[in-house]
C-alpha cells in the first residue's frame, strides 16, 4: 500500500524539519544575524576611532605630565616609561607658540599609514576598521587629532596597530557572541508565538480536513468553532460551516441515491404493468360499446405518459459519463431537422401543431460538436417551449471569440420563480404537472460535456431565451494549426 503524502505530517515524522515554524526560526536567525551585521559595522568603527582618541587623550596628560617636570632632569628612562603608558613611540603636542616633542632613546620606526581624526567621514571610518581587522602584519601609523582636554591643542602620535587590532577583534567576538545569543531568544520567542497563533491552529485546520477526507461522514469529527476575530479563526468557522454543509449535501444525496434506485425499479415493474395495459387497450379498441370509445382515447393518453415518464427516469438512472463524438455539421441544417421533427417543414413557418418557427441560423454555419446529442439538447429545449404553451420559437447563432451561442427563443408564458430556482435539478424544475424536470438537466449534461454550458438568458411575461454555449473548435483548430 503505497504512503499518502501527507503520512509524515500526520505522524510527527521530520515536522520540524519541513514545518512552517522551523522555516521562520531560521530566516529569524538569518534576519536578526543580519542586522546584527549592519550595526556591527558602524560599531567595530567607533571602536576604532575611540580606541584611537583615547591614545590622543593618554599621550597629552602624558605631555602635561613632562612639563611639570620641566625645572628637573627628566631621565630617557622616564620618558620612556610615559610612552610605554601610553602604548605610543613618539608624542608630539602642538602648541599655538611652541612645539613639544616626546620620544623614547630608540630611533623611530617607519610610519606605514597615517589618519586625521579631524576629517570627517562615516564610510571612510567603517573602510579603515575593516582594513586594520584585515590586517596579516602589524603596521606604524601616524595619529593626528585634538586633545579632548583642549580642542584647539593638536596631538600627534605615533603607535602600533597590532594592540588595537587584537582589542577590535576581541570587541568582535564579543558582539558576535551577543548577537548569537540575542538571535536565538528572538528566534525562540517568534517560534513559541508562531507555534501558538498559527502553526498550531494551521495543524489542527489540516489535521480536521485530512479526517474529514478520509470519513465525511464521521460527525464526531467536527471542526471547533473559534472564537478568534483574525483570519484564522475565520478559516476555522468557514471550514466547520463548510464541512457542516457538505455532510447535509453528502446525506441528502444518500437519500436521493436510494430514492432514484427505489424509482428505477418501480418505473421498470410499472413500464412492464403498463405495456400489459396498452395491450389490453389495444383489444379494447375493437369494442363497440359507446362508453367504452368514450374514454378510450383519455385511457391511451394517461397511459402514453405513464410510459414516457417511466421510460425518461429509466433513461437517466441509466445513462453514466455522457461521451461524444464530434463530427463537423452545418448547424442551420440541424435546426431544420429539429423544427421537422416537431411538425414544421424545418424552413420555417407555421407546423402542423400551430407553432410558427423561424430558423435564423447562417445557412452555411458549421460547426464541430456531437451531432446527435446537440440535436437531443435543443429538440428538449423546443419541445418544453412547446408543451408551456408557446406558438413561436425563434433559434439563431453567433461567434463570440472562441464560442459559439445558440439563443433559443419562445414567447411562451416565462418559467414561475420555483421553476426558475430548480432549473437543473432532477425532479424539480418541471412546470408540467407530468412531467420530470429531466429535460434541462440532460441538456446541461450534454453541454458541459462538450466543454460547454446551458444558460437561462431572461424568462418573462414575453417569453424565455436560452443559450448554448460551446467551444468553437473550429476556430481553435484553425488558429492552433496557424
Amino acid at each position: 500500500m503505497a504512503d499518502h503524502p501527507n503520512a509524515d505530517y500526520g505522524s510527527g515524522r521530520n515536522v520540524w524539519f519541513k514545518g512552517l515554524s522551523s522555516r521562520l526560526l531560521i530566516l529569524t536567525i538569518a534576519f536578526v544575524m543580519l542586522s546584527e551585521v549592519l550595526i556591527y559595522a558602524p560599531s567595530v568603527s567607533r571602536y576604532r576611532k575611540d580606541y584611537l582618541e583615547d591614545r590622543i587623550a593618554s599621550a597629552h596628560l602624558a605631555t602635561l605630565a613632562l612639563e611639570s617636570l620641566k625645572d628637573q632632569n627628566v631621565t630617557a628612562d622616564l620618558r620612556k616609561k610615559l610612552l610605554d603608558q601610553t602604548g605610543t613611540y613618539a608624542i608630539v603636542l602642538r602648541l599655538e607658540k611652541r612645539r613639544v616633542l616626546v620620544v623614547g632613546p630608540e630611533e623611530l620606526p617607519q610610519v606605514d599609514a597615517a589618519f586625521d581624526l579631524r576629517v570627517p567621514g562615516f564610510f571612510g571610518w567603517i573602510a579603515d576598521a575593516f582594513a586594520t581587522l584585515s590586517q596579516d602584519e602589524n603596521r606604524v601609523l601616524r595619529v593626528l587629532g585634538p586633545s579632548p582636554k583642549d580642542p584647539e591643542i593638536l596631538v600627534e602620535v605615533v603607535l602600533d596597530e597590532w594592540p588595537m587590532r587584537d582589542e577590535m577583534l576581541d570587541y568582535s567576538w564579543r558582539i558576535l557572541g551577543l548577537s548569537i545569543l540575542i538571535s536565538m531568544i528572538t528566534a525562540g520567542l517568534v517560534f513559541l508565538s508562531l507555534q501558538s497563533l498559527m502553526v498550531g491552529p494551521m495543524r489542527r485546520i489540516t489535521q480536521s480536513m485530512m479526517s474529514f477526507r478520509d470519513n465525511p461522514e464521521d460527525l464526531d469529527n467536527v471542526m471547533p468553532i473559534s472564537k478568534r476575530a483574525d483570519e484564522i479563526g475565520q478559516a476555522q468557522r468557514e471550514l466547520a460551516r463548510m464541512q457542516k454543509e457538505l455532510r447535509l449535501a453528502l446525506r441528502q444525496r444518500q437519500h436521493l441515491a436510494a430514492l432514484g434506485a427505489a424509482v428505477t425499479k418501480i418505473s421498470h415493474d410499472l413500464r412492464n404493468s403498463l405495456t400489459t395495459a396498452m395491450l389490453v387497450s389495444d383489444r379494447l379498441s375493437g369494442s363497440e360499446d359507446p362508453d367504452v370509445k368514450r374514454v378510450l382515447p383519455r385511457l391511451f393518453t394517461a397511459i402514453d405518459k405513464a410510459v414516457d415518464l417511466c421510460s425518461q427516469t429509466l433513461n437517466f438512472a441509466r445513462e453514466g459519463a455522457l461521451q461524444i463524438s464530434p463530427s463537423r455539421f452545418n448547424l442551420h441544417q440541424l435546426v431544420a431537422e429539429v423544427a421537422s421533427a416537431l411538425g414544421s417543414d424545418g424552413e420555417g413557418g407555421v407546423s402542423s401543431a400551430g407553432v410558427t418557427w423561424d430558423n435564423q441560423v447562417e445557412s452555411e454555419m458549421v460547426i464541430e460538436a456531437d451531432r446527435g446529442q446537440l440535436f437531443r439538447a435543443v429538440d428538449n429545449l423546443c419541445r418544453n417551449a412547446v408543451q408551456a404553451g408557446a406558438d413561436q420559437i425563434l433559434i439563431s447563432a453567433s461567434t463570440r471569440l472562441d464560442r459559439v451561442c445558440i439563443d433559443i427563443s419562445d414567447n411562451g408564458p416565462g418559467l414561475p420563480p420555483q421553476a426558475r430556482d430548480n432549473l437543473f435539478t432532477p425532479f424539480f424544475g418541471t412546470t408540467k404537472k407530468s412531467g420530470t424536470g429531466l429535460g434541462l438537466v440532460i441538456v446541461r449534461e450534454i453541454l458541459r460535456a462538450h466543454g460547454g454550458d446551458v444558460m437561462l438568458a431572461k424568462s418573462d411575461e414575453a417569453g424565455t431565451t436560452f443559450i448554448l454555449d460551446l467551444p468553437d473548435r473550429i476556430r481553435l483548430a484553425a488558429r492552433t494549426d496557424g
